[in-house]
C-alpha cells in the first residue's frame, strides 16, 4: 500500500499553508455537495475544519478568502457567483459630524480628574466616537476588523480623548522575538493581543500628563472590558508609533516597552521590500507572567 504525504501548494492565507490534502478534501465536499453556493460551501468547511471565532461564529469571510486563492491558482474550480453582496466596508461613507462643546480645557492634571474611560462600541455614543475621531486625528477613521472596542474618555462630562483598540496584526517580528513565540504559540494565541488602532487627545485639552495618564487607566480596565464582549482575557497590548510625527512619549511615561521596528511590509507584501514608512513598535504586558499565558501556558 502506498502512502502520499501532503504537498505544500506554497499558497498561504490567513496563516494557514494549503496542501495537496486540503484540496482533495475540498473537491470531495463538492463532490458530495454539487448544488452548494459558495456561501454554503465556506461554511460547510468551516464546520468540518473547525474554523471558528472565540465567540463561535464561523470564519466564513476567511474561508472564502481561501478558496478563491486556491480557486485562482487553479487547484479548484468554485461554483460561479450566485450574487456580488454590497461591501459596506468599501462604500463605507465618512462618519458624520457631531457637534460638541469645544471650549478650551487648560488645566493641571489633577484638576480634571478624575476620568471616566467609556466603553461605546454598540452604544448610543458610538457615532460620537467616529465623528471625533474622523475629525481629529491625523489618519481620520477607519472601521476596525476583528474583535475591537471603541473608548471615550470623559472629564467633566466632556470629551477629551478616543481610542480604538482591535485584533493584532498577525505577525510583528520584534513582537513576537520580545515575547519568545513559536508559530504555533503564536497562531493559537494572537487574540490574546490587542493593537491600539487610534488614540487621539482631543484638541480643545491641554493638561500635561493626561495622555499617559488614561493609558495607565486603559491598562487596568482593557482586559476585563474584553473578556465580557470576547469572552477571553488580554495579556499584552501594543501600538505603532510613526517616528516623522511623534516621539512615543506617553507611550513610554506609561511604562509601554519599545520592542523595535515594523518591517515596512504590510501583511500581504510579496516582494520582501519596504513599502510604507517603518513605525515604533511599542508594547505593555498586561500581567506579570504575560509569556506564560501566551507560550503555552495556561490561558
Amino acid at each position: 500500500m502506498c502512502y502520499f504525504l501532503p504537498m505544500d501548494l506554497g499558497i498561504t492565507y490567513r496563516g494557514r499553508v494549503a496542501t495537496t490534502e486540503d484540496v482533495a478534501f475540498i473537491k470531495g465536499i463538492m463532490a458530495e455537495h454539487p448544488n452548494d453556493s459558495r456561501y454554503s460551501l465556506s461554511r460547510r468547511l468551516c464546520r468540518a475544519w473547525n474554523w471558528v471565532q472565540q465567540n463561535g461564529a464561523l470564519k466564513e469571510m476567511v474561508c472564502r478568502g481561501f478558496l478563491l486563492q486556491l480557486h485562482r491558482a487553479g487547484h479548484i474550480q468554485l461554483p460561479a457567483k450566485r450574487c456580488t453582496p454590497n461591501n459596506p466596508l468599501v462604500h463605507r461613507k465618512r462618519p458624520p459630524r457631531v457637534e460638541v462643546d469645544q471650549t478650551p480645557i487648560s488645566r493641571k492634571l489633577g484638576e480634571i480628574l478624575p476620568i471616566q474611560c467609556c466603553q461605546v462600541r454598540r452604544t448610543p455614543m458610538e457615532k460620537l466616537f467616529n465623528s471625533l475621531v474622523e475629525q481629529h486625528h491625523y489618519l481620520g477613521y477607519i472601521h476596525p476588523v476583528g474583535e475591537h472596542l471603541k473608548y471615550i474618555v470623559f472629564a467633566d462630562s466632556r470629551p477629551v480623548a478616543c481610542l480604538a483598540w482591535s485584533s493584532a496584526p498577525r505577525h510583528i517580528g520584534c513582537r513576537d522575538r520580545f515575547i519568545g513565540w513559536s508559530q504555533k504559540d503564536r497562531q493559537q494565541r494572537l487574540h490574546l493581543i490587542a493593537y491600539n488602532l487610534r488614540y487621539v487627545l482631543l484638541p480643545w485639552v491641554t493638561a500635561p500628563h493626561l495622555a499617559s495618564h488614561v493609558l495607565g487607566k486603559m491598562a487596568r480596565i482593557l482586559s476585563s472590558d474584553w473578556e465580557s464582549v470576547f469572552h477571553h482575557p488580554l495579556y499584552f497590548i501594543e501600538t505603532f508609533i510613526d517616528e516623522t510625527r511623534f516621539t512615543g512619549t506617553c507611550y513610554r511615561a506609561a511604562n509601554w516597552v519599545y520592542l523595535g521596528k515594523t518591517t515596512g511590509r504590510g501583511k500581504n507584501d510579496q516582494t520582501n521590500k519596504p513599502n510604507r514608512s517603518l513605525k515604533a513598535v511599542y508594547g505593555l504586558p498586561l500581567h506579570r507572567n504575560f509569556r506564560r499565558y501566551l507560550c503555552g501556558g495556561q490561558s
